[in-house]
Formats: structure tokens, sequence, C-alpha cells
């Protein structure tokens, strides 16, 4: 694998990991939260919810992409990619400056973004942002159970969405094709990888809710589970370029590996 991209990746999970349990942490002294279906965090009915809003994204976005004509299906995917920059940047910027600083950040984020859209770094920080708002807030509102349950169907619904229907691959070649801030670039010599924001937010995620309910050791472990996961994906897939492969299903199998090796351990 090269060096540079494990370099580049794990800077890159570190730094998104760090500050989004440092967000979580806060949200939780503040006492903030989401309500996906239930203001119990432990009811599974949180999985199921979280799940029919993802299915029901993915289908609004192969409709948009297979029936719209490409200037109207870029504005009509520019128009999410900026509504998810702006509500995520909101909850991390006000937690490190303050509400009313924080909202000014979010749209000076959201003005670059449309107006150097080719900027492969501001695309890449309007990415990490993201996932650290929502990472840290979806991990903040539900319990471990419904995590794990909503991992274990991600697993199978990747694998049938690449392997099977292949409807993700063709959802990942719009994003990247139309440069928008659902993925996170790596570029190396031979090429440019791109990172799904998925693979960086169920860990986070998964870790919050770790620390949250069982204290900082365990989410340790779900972030370690995860990267090595991920980086054996990875490793895979840049000995098999071209072919797809996702992240989510071995990152998910160690994350739940790890946290039970944490339990057992007494953390």
């Amino acid at each position: 694998m090269n060096s540079k991209l494990i370099a580049e990746l794990v800077i890159v999970f570190l730094i998104v990991q760090s500050l989004g349990l440092y967000v979580a942490s806060s949200l939780v002294a503040q006492d903030v939260h989401a309500t996906i279906v239930s203001d119990n965090p432990d009811d599974i009915a949180n999985t199921a919810g979280l799940l029919l809003y993802i299915l029901s994204f993915t289908v609004i976005l192969l409709l948009v992409i297979k029936f719209f004509k490409a200037k109207t299906s870029y504005l009509v995917l520019k128009a999410f990619e900026t509504l998810a920059i702006f509500g995520s940047s909101v909850i991390v910027f006000s937690i490190f400056f303050g509400d009313a600083f924080g909202l000014a950040l979010a749209l000076l984020l959201v003005a670059l973004r449309i107006g150097v859209s080719k900027n492969i770094w501001i695309r890449n920080i309007a990415s990490m942002i993201a996932v650290v708002g929502a990472g840290s807030l979806i991990g903040v509102s539900l319990g471990i159970i419904p995590i794990i349950l909503f991992i274990v169907a991600l697993i199978i619904y990747d694998y049938i969405a690449v392997f099977k229907t292949k409807h993700m691959v063709s959802i990942a070649k719009a994003v990247v094709d139309k440069n928008l801030a659902f993925t996170i670039a790596l570029p190396t010599k031979e090429h440019k990888f791109e990172l799904g924001t998925g693979d960086l937010v169920i860990p986070l995620v998964f870790a919050s809710a770790s620390v949250q309910n069982s204290g900082m050791i365990a989410g340790i472990f779900v972030l370690a589970g995860s990267l090595a996961g991920l980086l054996l994906t990875i490793d895979y897939s840049s000995k098999h370029v071209g072919k797809a492969l996702p992240a989510i299903p071995l990152q998910g199998i160690f994350m739940i590996a790890a946290f039970g090796v944490a339990k057992v351990l007494g953390f």
C-alpha cells in the first residue's frame, strides 16, 4: 500500500475522530441530542428509523442521477450538500466558538464551498466538518444496542448495494464526478483516492456512543478496530484498482469485535 496514502488516511481519521469525540462530549454536557424516532436512545425503533432515512435518501439520489439532466441533477445534489455542510458545521463551530460566531463560520464555509467549489482542500475540510457534526450528534442520540444493530444492517446493505444491485457504485461515481463533499480526496502520485464520508461517520457514531455508555477506553477500542478494518480494505483496493469494495463491512465487524473485547476486559 502507498505509504503516503496510509499517512494521509490515518491523519484524516485521527483528526475527524478526535474532534468528533470532543464535540460529542460537549453535546452530552449540554444535554443536546437528536430524536430519530424515540427519545429513548436504547429504543431499537431508532435503528429502523435511521435505516429508513438512509434508504429514502439513497432512493432520492438514484432518481435524481437517473432521471434529471446533468445540470439539474448537479444543482439538486449541490443543494443536499449545502444543507448537510451548513447543518453539521453549525453544530461543530457553535461548540468551539459560540452560537453567533459559529453560525457566521458555517455560512462562511458554505460560501467558500460554493465560491471555490473546485478547491480540493476546501471540499475536504467541509466533508470532515460535516462528518464531525453528524457523527457526534447521532452518536450521542443512540444507545449501544441500536447502534450495533444499525451497523449489522449496514454491513448487509453495503454488501447488497455494492456487489448485487451495484447502485452504490453508481452513486459514488456520480458524487466524485460532480465534485461533491460526500467524499474526502486523498491524492497520491498514482491516483486520487476518494474516501467516503460514511467510512468516518459510522466509526464516530459508534465511538461517541461507546464513550458515553462505557467510557473512553471502549471508544478507543472501537476506533482502533475501525481503523484496522479501513486500512485492510484500502490495502486490498490498492492492489485491485478498479474493483469496488465497501469499507463498512470489515470496519463494522472489527468495531463490534473490538467493543466486545473491551467489555470482556472490563471497560
